[in-house]
């Protein structure tokens, strides 16, 4: 896709150089200067960013604007398909609580969600919080929390109202309707209640975006009267706080990439103080459920790389005490585990593929939930209570939406509670879903998950979606999915590269791709598109695959930009962690020391810079040709900084030999998510979609 003919040219940014020294190495930055030394105002109120990056970043969305515009039409047809693929007042399926059921639930033409409940077996649903009422007027409104009390008569909620994730956590009396007195600002994400209704929890960001202590609020009173229960020293670990099923504990929680350290507070206890279960070591990494009077602990101590489930007394939580409950086995990964009164639940993934394990505590007999496809979604979900026979599961896989169904530990009944509504059809049989195998460069097989519609042609002449991420041990679902839906319908073969760096095939297939391995991610990306190409498949051909990838995965979009620009015909890359050894030098952003465990720390260490640098998108940018690319960035994003996607566009602008489009769109109201509001998402997604599909048009 070559650039339209119109009123706006290219921005150009200037070169201003800064020459970094490190290790004895020495570098020049021609656009440090796009990074506002004012970030932490910029989060907190984009009207004060600088000047002249302000003027940049409209120039490049003004640019954006204009090579689109033809594309409106088809822009709007595709945000039509998928908004008309979205059943308008939807709900969830209400979970019970005592004597009420709760459930979130949309209205035609709403935004946001509303929270209601009802009464535990039915009957009309009463509005709590209105999230469409809440965001009227605001450019940028998304919800951080929100819980109810354990006696049903308050309710915690939180908002982030600029995209910066700082959210503000409020009190709202559930008779009333009226929010009181109590406004905590600076809170992560939202607040977990006390078992008597009097406290809040919740961890507080500081001025360089960490959650770094726990405090506890009293309902009714003054935040500069809240108690400090815990702060952590280590700028590298973030703290969190969440109640076990049973809401015995409060557990506080430290933890980076690669370790972990918890604290349990007694809430039957009077001004119970935290317990540390056992100190932080490197690379061990625990989580804890309680029931009756042990605690069951989730950990990858002893060797048990792909983890086990422990067993510790209430009274002596410490390692000494631990005893093997569910045993270490190679290859079976053990993602998650919840405890209920009378059994406890695990969800697994082995061969790729997830399951859900109950174990019923009196004889330790323990049954799988069984599932018939070859590739597939789970999702677990406990619910509010802890003496219960029942647990809720989600099922669905690239053809099947997504199915609810409450599932009875004792009996093993299955009950259907909903199946997703697509308003304007969808019949399963039209599409077809494949799962290959990859040969990589060093021989290792990739999976890739794959869509396409019936009537796709497969001789290799397809554009294909080629979607991935690998980082941070995150596994990519073959989930269904209504928002791909309009590509597969024009043709576009999805797939989905279930690349190193996530956990698809185990901690060993994480461990692959991170530090010093973390190149595999790469080329396991590339061997994913030349397989999709080979003669073997013929779903697509070289120059047809628009690669995509958001974040972490905008990252492998920069990286196989670089690497193998002729395979693809596009890249869009979201919010793309691309600066990447810039950004693990300034140890001053929110996210640095976290994630010197995934990528290195290229300050203490010499082979770390090497590494980073041989890699990082920014850094090997080249004077040769790159496919069409369309990057985006959010100026409030304190997780991918508005100015490493610019600085990666004006690097390549300035130094690409083709002809081809290059656009970068900046929401000024918006942080790493992108647009708040189910339908404002929607179009930034048919954005990419018409971006894609003008050019393999035009290939």
């Amino acid at each position: 896709m070559t650039k339209t003919d119109g009123p706006a040219a290219p921005p150009l940014a200037p070169k201003k150089p800064v020459t970094r020294e490190m290790h004895g190495i020495s570098s020049s930055d021609d656009y440090h200067w796009l990074r506002d030394d004012n970030w932490q105002d910029v989060m907190r109120d984009p009207s004060v960013l600088q000047a002249d990056i302000r003027a940049y970043l409209e120039a490049e969305n003004a640019y954006t604007e204009v090579q689109l515009a033809h594309t409106q039409a088809l822009q709007d047809k595709l945000f039509a398909e998928m908004k008309g693929r979205i059943k308008e007042d939807d709900s969830s399926v209400p979970t019970p609580d005592g004597p009420y059921a709760y459930l979130t639930a949309y209205v035609v033409g709403g935004q946001h969600p509303r929270l209601c409940r009802q009464a535990r077996d039915g009957g009309d649903e009463v509005v709590l919080l209105d999230g469409d009422e809440l965001a009227d007027g605001k450019a940028f409104f998304e919800f951080g929390g929100l819980s109810h009390s354990p006696d049903h008569t308050l309710l915690a909620w939180s908002a982030d109202e600029n995209g910066s994730e700082y959210c503000t956590l409020r009190v709202r009396d559930v008779a009333t309707g009226e929010d009181l007195s109590d406004c905590v600002e600076d809170v992560a994400g939202g607040g977990t209640w006390s078992n008597d209704s009097r406290d809040l929890y919740y961890s507080k960001l500081d001025e360089n975006h960490r959650p770094s202590k726990i405090y506890r609020h009293r309902v009714g009173t003054d935040q500069s009267q809240d108690e400090l229960m815990f702060e952590e020293a280590d700028p590298g670990f973030f703290v969190d706080v969440a109640s076990t099923q049973s809401r015995r504990f409060m557990v506080i929680s430290a933890s980076d990439h690669q370790s972990s350290e918890h604290y349990l507070i007694d809430t039957e206890a009077d001004a119970a103080q935290p317990v540390l279960i056992s100190p932080r070591q490197p690379e061990i990494e625990y989580d804890v459920e309680h029931q009756g009077d042990r605690l069951l602990i989730l950990t990858n101590i002893d060797d048990a790389e792909d983890f086990k489930i422990v067993e510790a007394p209430v009274s002596a939580p410490q390692p000494e005490n631990w005893r093997d409950l569910v045993p270490h086995k190679p290859g079976r990964l053990i993602l998650s585990h919840t405890a209920l009164k009378d059994f406890f639940v695990r969800l697994e993934r082995e061969d790729g593929l997830p399951r859900i394990v109950i174990t019923e505590t009196a004889t330790g007999e323990e049954h799988a939930i069984s599932f018939e496809e070859e590739a597939y979604s789970l999702g677990l979900s406990a619910g509010y209570e802890f003496d219960t026979d029942w647990v809720r599961f989600t099922y669905s896989s690239l053809t099947t939406p997504a199915q609810v169904y409450d599932y009875n530990m004792r009996t093993r009944e299955r009950v259907l509670r909903k199946t997703q509504e697509v308003p304007s059809g969808h019949e399963i049989s039209d599409y077809v879903t494949r799962r290959i195998m990859a040969p990589s460069h060093d021989g290792e097989l990739v999976p890739v998950s794959i869509l396409y519609h019936k009537d796709t042609a497969l001789d290799g002449s397809a554009p294909c979606h080629l979607y991935g991420y690998g980082a941070y041990g995150a596994a990519m679902p073959a989930a269904f999915s209504t928002t791909v839906l309009p590509i597969v319908d024009r043709g576009f073969i999805h797939a989905i590269a279930h690349v190193r760096g996530g956990k698809e095939r185990g901690y060993l297939w994480y461990k692959a791709g991170r530090l010093e391995h973390k190149e595999n991610t790469f080329k396991d990306f590339i061997a994913a598109g030349q397989a999709l190409c080979s003669e073997d498949y013929k779903f697509t051909s070289p120059g047809r695959i628009v690669a995509r990838g958001g974040s972490a995965g905008g990252m492998l979009m920069g990286a196989v930009a670089n690497m193998a620009p002729e395979l693809f015909g596009g890249i869009i890359a979201q919010v793309p962690f691309v600066d990447v050894l810039a950004t693990m030098l300034d140890d001053s952003l929110p996210l640095t020391p976290p994630e010197w465990n995934e990528w290195g720390n290229p300050i203490a260490s010499a082979e770390a810079y090497k590494c980073i640098a041989a890699y990082s998108p920014y850094d090997n940018v080249e004077a040769k040709a790159y496919p069409p690319i369309f990057i985006t960035a959010g100026l409030t994003d304190p997780r991918v900084t508005y100015w490493e996607p610019a600085k990666w566009c004006a690097k390549l602008r300035a130094l690409k030999t083709d002809d081809n489009l290059l656009l970068l769109k900046t929401n000024m109201d918006a942080g790493h998510g992108g647009a708040s509001g189910r339908f404002d998402s929607l179009k930034e997604t048919a954005e990419a979609y018409a971006f894609a599909i003008e050019v393999v048009q035009k290939a």
